[in-house]
């Protein structure tokens, strides 16, 4: 997979302390691998912040999403390189996981 034609966004919304965390791990993983990231903000769109509202600061590689509130550096390298991006079972898994806690 060509890692210059991933899309990554950052969904993010203003004074988000997870979502100052989550930058710099954007930032440290797309950057050194000339990957190109967009940010977001969720309260600009209805039918973002339904989605995404409460996930804050979320992650998506081509429109999927790998990564919220902590984003893991490893993971989304992984998904910028084409290996391991969770699918929406995994996500429902790993979410249900940490409601548990």
């Amino acid at each position: 997979m060509d890692e210059s034609m991933v899309r990554v966004e950052l969904v993010v919304r203003e004074q988000c302390h997870l979502c100052e965390q989550a930058r710099r791990v954007v930032r440290s993983v797309c950057e050194p691998a000339a990957v190109d990231w967009v940010e977001v903000d969720v309260d600009e769109d209805h039918a973002r912040q339904r989605r995404y509202g409460e996930l804050v600061p979320v992650v998506l590689v081509d429109g999927v999403q790998v990564d919220y509130w902590q984003i893991d550096p490893g993971r989304l390298r992984a998904a910028v390189q084409g290996a391991g991006t969770p699918g929406r079972r995994g996500l429902r898994d790993l979410l249900r996981r940490r409601r548990q806690q």
